[in-house]
C-alpha cells in the first residue's frame, strides 16, 4: 500500500510433525506512520485477521509484542512505529501434512490522519521435515517480545487497589522488581466502560515502585472494579510481564503502606532461612570439626565461659558477613561482577585456604603447637580469656568462608534482590544472613546448658580429634582438585607435594635430631607460603574445558545457539556449575548423573550444556545477572513450550528436572500470555 507493507512469514520451511508452527505477520510502516497494538488506547483499531479458505487449520492465536506509547494531541495510543510482526502459533488440524494459509486483514495505519488498509495473504506450507526457514531469527527476535511470565521477567505484581474516589480514582500498583526498575510502565485492560490512563510511578524504599494509574468511566461508578480482574502488562525496558490480578479495595492510606518496603521485610526474613539453611549444607562440614571440638571443650565448664565463647563465634559469622557485604558493595561500585563464593575462583584464595585447613588439622592430630598466635589455629582449645574469645572468633570467621561455595533454598532469592539494589539492601541482606548462620551459636548462648551437660574432656577427645582432622584434611583435598581445574594437573600436583611435606614435617619435627628441629619453623613458613603462591604461577588450564567424564553427554555453554536450537524444536538443559560448588557436586551426584534424569539428558533430545565458572567468565556473570541470580548452582530448561527457560532450585530433585523437561517439551505451554521473557 502507499504507506505500509504486510507480509506472512514461517519459522519453518514445511510442517514436519509440529503440533504447533510459528508464524509472523509483518507490518512495514513508511517513517513516521504507525499501527496498533490490540488495545489501542484512545484511539485508534488492532489489526483483525480472517482465516477463511485456509486449509488444514485448527486454530491460530496472535501474540502481541509489547508497545510503545503515542501522544498527538492529547490523545494517547499504544502501537507500533516504522516496522513489527506479530507472532502467529498456528496449530494444523493433521500434522505432517501440507498447510495452506489465506489471511485478509484489515489494520490501520496512522500518521496525523489515519488510513485503513486491507491486504489478502497467501502461504503455503508443504509437508516435509520442519528445518528452520531464513525468517526464523526474525520471528523469534519479535515472539521475545512478547510479555510473559513475570518469574521468569525478573517482574512481581505484589497488590493492585482501587484508591480515592470519583474523579480522583486510581489503580495503585505494587510492583516489585529483581533487578533496579529503570523506567517502570504499566498497561491495564479492564472491563467495558473503563479507560486507564499513563502510570504515575513512586518509588518504594526498598526499590520497589508504586505506579497510580488514572481510571476514566464512562457511566460507570470507579467502586464497581473492586473485585473485578483486570490484565496488567508491566514493561521496564526490555523486560515486559503479563499478570491477571483481582482489584482490591484501598483505604486512605494504602498508597503510603504500599511503600512502606514491605518486601525488604520479607526478604530479610528469607536471607534469615537461607542462612540458617547453609548451617546443613555439606560445605560447612570441615567447620564442623571446630564447632564440635568448641563445644565438647566447654564440657561440664561454667555457663559465662560457654555464653561468652559462642558469642564470640556469632560475632566472628557477623563481622565476615559485614566484610562480604563491603567488598560486594565495592565491586558493585566499581562495575564489576558480583557473585556468592567468586573468590574461590582466585587461586591464591584456593590455596590459602588448603594450606589453612592442612594446619588445622595437624593441629587437631596433634603434631604441633604455637605459643604466642596459637589461637589462631587452635580455636577450640583453652588458653587467656583474650586468645580464647579470639579464637572462637575466628572460627565463626573460618565458618563464614568456608560456607560461601554453597548456595541454600532461599539464598540465591534473597542475594538476587540485595545486588540487584543499592547499599543499605545489600548490608542488610548479608547481616540477615548472617545471623541465620549464626542462630546455631547463639541458641547455645542462650541456653549455656545444651554444651555444659557434655561430658568433660578426656582421652575419648584423642580419638574424637584424628576423626575431625581427617576431614579437615579431605577438605584441603577438594580444594587441591579445585586447583587442578583452575591451573592445571601440574600446579595441583605440586601444592598437594608441599601440602603433603609440610604436614610431614609438622608430624616428624619430635623425632628429629636437634639442628634440624631447629630450622623446622623456617621450613615450615617456607612451604606454607610456597604451597599459597604457587598457584599464581602456574599457567591456567585451558579455558571452558569440561571434564573427561562429562564430554560424551555435555556441551560446553553457548548463550548464543539457545535459540536456534528452541526454534529447531529442541529442549536445552543449562547447568552453571564450578568445581567449588559443593551443592553443584551434590546435585550432579545425586541427580543429574543417575536414574532418568541422566537417560533423558543422554537421549539425544534434550541438549545439555555446562557453563563452567571455576573461574571468572564475563558471559556467565552476565548470563547469571540477567535472571537476577549472583551465585550457583543455577539451572534453566529451555525448549518449544519454555522459550525464555524455566529456573530451577538451588537443590535439585528429580522430579523437579524431568517435571521441567516436561514442561519446555509441551508446545502447548507456549501458548498466547504464557510466553516467557528473559530480562
Amino acid at each position: 500500500h502507499e504507506f505500509a507493507r504486510a507480509r506472512l512469514v514461517s519459522a519453518v520451511a514445511a510442517t514436519g510433525e509440529l503440533d504447533e508452527i510459528r508464524l509472523g505477520l509483518q507490518f512495514r510502516l513508511n517513517p513516521g506512520w504507525k499501527t496498533y497494538w490490540r488495545s489501542p488506547g484512545d484511539a485508534g483499531l488492532p489489526a483483525k485477521i480472517d482465516w477463511a479458505g485456509s486449509e488444514n487449520l485448527a486454530a491460530a492465536t496472535v501474540l502481541w509484542p509489547m508497545p510503545e506509547r503515542h501522544t498527538l494531541l492529547g490523545i494517547e495510543t499504544l502501537g507500533y512505529e516504522n516496522e513489527v510482526l506479530l507472532p502467529i502459533l498456528v496449530r494444523p488440524k493433521t500434522p505432517g501434512q501440507p498447510v495452506r494459509l489465506r489471511a485478509a486483514v484489515d489494520y490501520l495505519v496512522c500518521e496525523k490522519i489515519c488510513v485503513p488498509a486491507h491486504a489478502e495473504l497467501k502461504l503455503d506450507l508443504p509437508a516435509g521435515a520442519a528445518t528452520p526457514s531464513t525468517f526464523v531469527d526474525l520471528v523469534d527476535r519479535w515472539r521475545a517480545k512478547v510479555p510473559g511470565d513475570p518469574a521468569a521477567a525478573g517482574l512481581t505484581v505484589e497488590r493492585v487497589a482501587l484508591v480515592g474516589s470519583g474523579e480522583q480514582s486510581r489503580l495503585a500498583v505494587l510492583v516489585a522488581s529483581r533487578e533496579p526498575l529503570a523506567a517502570p510502565d504499566l498497561i491495564v485492560e479492564g472491563p467495558a466502560g473503563y479507560r486507564f490512563g499513563r502510570p504515575k510511578a513512586e518509588r518504594g524504599a526498598d526499590g520497589s515502585a508504586l505506579l497510580l494509574v488514572p481510571v476514566a468511566t464512562e457511566g460507570a461508578l470507579p467502586a464497581a472494579l473492586v473485585g473485578t480482574d483486570v490484565t496488567l502488562t508491566v514493561i521496564d525496558g526490555a523486560r515486559a510481564a503479563e499478570v491477571k490480578h483481582r482489584i482490591a479495595a484501598g483505604g486512605a492510606g494504602d498508597v503510603a503502606r504500599l511503600t512502606d518496603g514491605a518486601s525488604l521485610g520479607w526478604m530479610l526474613l528469607v536471607a534469615l532461612a537461607g542462612g540458617l539453611i547453609l548451617n546443613l549444607m555439606p560445605c560447612v562440614l570441615p567447620v564442623l570439626s571446630l564447632k564440635l571440638m568448641a563445644v565438647v571443650a566447654h564440657g561440664g565448664g561454667g555457663r559465662r565461659e560457654v555464653r561468652l565463647g559462642f558469642l564470640s563465634s556469632a560475632a566472628g559469622i557477623l563481622a565476615s558477613f559485614l566484610v562480604l557485604a563491603l567488598g560486594a558493595i565495592g565491586l558493585r561500585l566499581a562495575g564489576l561482577s558480583v557473585g556468592w563464593g567468586i573468590q574461590f575462583q582466585q587461586p591464591v584464595f584456593v590455596a590459602g585456604m588448603a594450606v589453612l585447613l592442612t594446619l588445622f588439622a595437624c593441629n587437631l592430630w596433634g603434631w604441633f603447637e604455637i605459643s604466642g598466635p596459637r589461637w589462631a589455629f587452635a580455636a577450640a582449645e583453652t588458653g587467656t580469656a583474650t586468645h580464647g574469645m579470639t579464637g572462637h572468633f575466628f572460627t565463626g570467621a573460618l565458618a563464614t568462608l568456608l560456607a560461601t561455595p554453597c548456595s541454600a533454598p532461599f539464598l540465591g532469592t534473597a542475594l538476587g534482590f540485595a545486588l540487584a539494589r543499592g547499599p543499605v539492601e545489600i548490608s542488610a541482606i548479608f547481616l540477615a544472613l548472617g545471623i541465620g548462620l549464626a542462630l546455631p551459636y547463639l541458641l547455645v548462648a542462650a541456653v549455656p546448658s545444651l554444651a555444659t551437660l557434655l561430658p568433660r574432656s578426656g582421652k575419648w577427645m584423642l580419638h574424637l580429634r584424628v576423626v575431625l582432622g581427617v576431614l579437615l584434611a579431605l577438605s584441603a583435598l577438594w580444594l587441591v582438585t579445585v586447583l587442578a581445574a583452575q591451573r592445571g594437573a601440574t600446579a595441583a600436583i605440586y601444592t598437594a607435594a608441599l601440602l603433603v611435606a609440610l604436614a610431614s614435617i609438622l608430624g616428624l619435627r619430635t623425632k628429629l635430631r636437634a639442628p634440624l628441629r631447629a630450622v623446622a619453623p623456617a621450613a615450615v613458613l617456607a612451604l606454607t607460603v610456597a604451597a599459597a603462591a604457587l598457584p599464581s604461577f602456574m599457567s591456567a588450564s585451558p579455558a571452558g574445558a569440561t571434564r573427561s567424564a562429562d564430554l560424551k553427554n555435555w556441551r560446553n555453554f553457548d548463550e548464543a545457539a539457545i535459540h536456534s536450537l528452541v526454534a529447531q524444536g529442541r529442549v536445552v538443559f543449562v547447568d552453571v556449575t564450578a568445581d567449588w560448588c559443593i551443592t553443584c557436586q551434590a546435585n550432579k551426584s545425586f541427580v543429574l548423573n543417575r536414574g532418568q534424569v541422566a537417560e533423558r539428558l543422554s537421549a539425544g533430545a534434550v541438549i545439555a550444556m555446562r557453563a563452567d565458572w571455576t573461574r571468572p567468565d564475563p558471559a556467565i556473570a552476565q548470563y547469571l545477572s540477567r535472571y537476577g541470580r549472583y551465585g550457583i548452582p543455577f539451572n534453566v530448561v529451555y525448549g518449544p513450550g519454555a522459550p525464555s527457560g524455566i529456573a530451577l532450585p538451588e537443590l535439585l530433585t528429580s522430579d523437579a528436572v524431568l517435571n521441567a523437561l516436561q514442561r519446555a517439551s509441551d508446545l502447548a505451554a507456549a501458548g498466547a500470555g504464557n510466553v516467557a521473557t528473559r530480562p
